[in-house]
């Protein structure tokens, strides 16, 4: 069915009892995406309904749910395989139920199979979450098995530390002294302070403030900046403001005086945070202001008792948030065949293999691929 037509009470309620977090399928933001973000646009989703057994009354509940797109939507490939759909953030983790994650990761694989699919692609999926657990279970029962088609591990940070104590394990003394000496010299320009935007009044000038930022740096000058796409920034600003209503999304920034100098958008599921994107005032470079705008959000989620971990959604190996956020969270393409000895599941395994190594090969060789990520 289209994305739009998917119950949002149904949807709201799955949230809160899904297996594995995922706060870019939330749907205030993945409804947002679908209806704005450029080139992200036309979704479907598969869905997976549970009747209760023993309330004939009662309406079927939601229990699986992922945004899907064609193989030709997504890779310009004429093959009859589904794909996670892009949700602008780097996590494509289905909603499954954690009391019938088997049986909704059935019941998602059968109605990809009755919309004549022969695969079921899952990009930027937890590979050791237990999401892809079920789907792998499910498919061991009709003795198939999950393809892995790429992997990474990126930053993540393990919340329930002592943030201070964190930090000094992950940078060292001398390296918190630098930035000390830093941000002290930030505080020429004004006094330094981080401030965190929660209610929707205050997200929305906020996202604002990020926007523009963000719009300042490189991103802007390569013209990737969400404020250069009418649809990107008409999603986020659809987005951010509901999320928030919801406690579902932070804006965090850090001033000198009256004068923004890092911002960034954090959104939120269960007791996971995502750390989506930054901008910087780049006037500002030499004092480090999207470490120090890391720092302090570091200390923020540490201190929240309802956040255990936050994922940096970061490509692998970037330079700024590795050496701060130590833990490691493993991330890939998996393809998941439908039918026993199907030729159809070898060629799409081969074509998206080869589409990867190339696009990997790409990001290699970008000389600002550690700015690229969406921490940056």
């Amino acid at each position: 069915m289209p994305l739009a037509a998917v119950s949002r009470a149904s949807w709201d309620n799955l949230t809160g009892r899904t297996v594995e977090p995922n706060a870019y399928y939330l749907p205030d933001w993945e409804r947002a995406v679908d209806a704005h973000a450029t080139g992200r646009t036309g979704a479907s989703a598969l869905t997976a309904w549970n009747a209760p057994a023993t309330d004939t009354s009662s309406a079927p509940a939601l229990d699986g749910l992922v945004p899907v797109v064609s193989l030709w939507q997504a890779y310009h490939l004429p093959l009859p395989v589904l794909v996670s759909a892009d949700p602008y953030g780097t996590l494509g983790t289905p909603l499954l139920d954690r009391h019938t994650s088997l049986e909704a990761a059935t019941a998602l694989l059968k109605e990809a199979r009755s919309a004549g699919a022969r695969a079921l692609l899952l990009r930027d999926v937890a590979l050791d979450g237990k999401a892809l657990a079920a789907f792998a279970k499910a498919l061991a029962r009709d003795n198939l098995r999950p393809r892995l088609l790429s992997a990474h591990a990126r930053a993540c940070l393990d919340a329930t530390r002592d943030a201070d104590t964190l930090l000094r394990d992950a940078l060292g003394a001398r390296k918190l002294k630098e930035l000390r000496r830093q941000r002290r010299r930030l505080a020429d320009y004004g006094a330094v302070r981080f401030d965190v935007a929660r209610t929707p009044d205050e997200v929305s000038p906020a996202l604002e403030t990020f926007l523009a930022l963000e719009a300042s740096g490189w991103k802007g000058k390569r013209g990737t900046a969400l404020l250069q796409r009418a649809g990107d920034s008409r999603f986020v600003r659809t987005a951010a403001p509901l999320l928030a209503r919801a406690g579902a999304c932070e804006i965090v920034s850090l001033h000198a005086g009256a004068t923004p100098v890092a911002a960034a958008i954090v959104v939120r599921h269960q007791n996971r945070a995502f750390y989506f994107k930054i901008g910087i005032d780049e006037t500002f470079a030499k004092f480090s202001p999207g470490v120090q705008l890391t720092l302090d959000l570091t200390r923020h989620l540490c201190a929240d008792p309802f956040i255990a971990t936050a994922d940096s959604t970061a490509d692998a190996g970037h330079s700024m948030i590795e050496p701060i956020w130590r833990g490691r969270l493993r991330i890939g393409d998996v393809l998941l065949p439908l039918y026993r000895r199907d030729p159809t599941v070898a060629i799409a395994h081969a074509a998206l293999a080869a589409r990867i190594r190339l696009r990997d090969v790409a990001r290699r060789l970008r000389p600002d691929r550690n700015r690229r990520s969406s921490v940056t």
